[in-house]
């Protein structure tokens, strides 16, 4: 074989594995979760709990459940969070969007029922926060439900997080 060749057949496999895939690449997986107790909402509701597309997991809106007040409603809602993260292989620590909707008929009301949802989020969420946006909403789905808690999470996305924002 000429030498020449040489530097010719090492580059092509390094090539190979360093191109960007393909059309003909595997296409990520889509799974569908439902924690137990949830599996009525995929069968009669026709819509998924938890879906999960390769390392991203998604969480539908989940209303908050029956409580003393909203602060155990709040913390309530959480660990339902927790819970529908972990059947799909996430946890909080991979949540990084958030999105509640609060039943409120103006700003000051907003603002009076989000009061015990932040202090209860300090309780789960203790560094890296989470991107948040938070809405008022003049009725939820859900009866009686005061909030309605979605997420986004990255399997794997708390492993090594950094945040360049200073604490005071």
């Amino acid at each position: 074989m000429p030498k020449s060749l040489l530097p010719l057949l090492l580059f092509v496999p390094c090539a190979a594995l360093a191109a960007p895939a393909g059309p003909h690449a595997a296409p990520p997986t889509r799974e569908h979760f439902a924690p137990p107790g949830w599996e009525g909402s995929y069968r009669e509701l026709h819509y998924t709990p938890v879906v999960r597309i390769g390392d991203r997991v998604i969480v539908s809106g989940i209303p908050t459940p029956d409580g003393a007040d909203d602060e155990a409603r709040a913390r309530a809602l959480f660990v339902e969070l927790r819970k529908h993260l972990r059947s799909a292989g996430a946890d909080l620590d991979d949540v990084v969007e958030l999105q509640s909707f609060h039943v409120a008929r103006d700003q000051a009301e907003f603002r009076e029922r989000i009061a015990p949802v932040l202090k209860v989020h300090r309780e789960f969420f203790k560094d890296h926060y989470p991107a948040w946006t938070a809405v008022a909403v003049s009725a939820l789905y859900s009866k009686n439900a005061s909030f309605e808690l979605r997420a986004e999470a990255v399997i794997g996305s708390a492993k090594a997080p950094r945040a360049t924002i200073g604490k005071p």
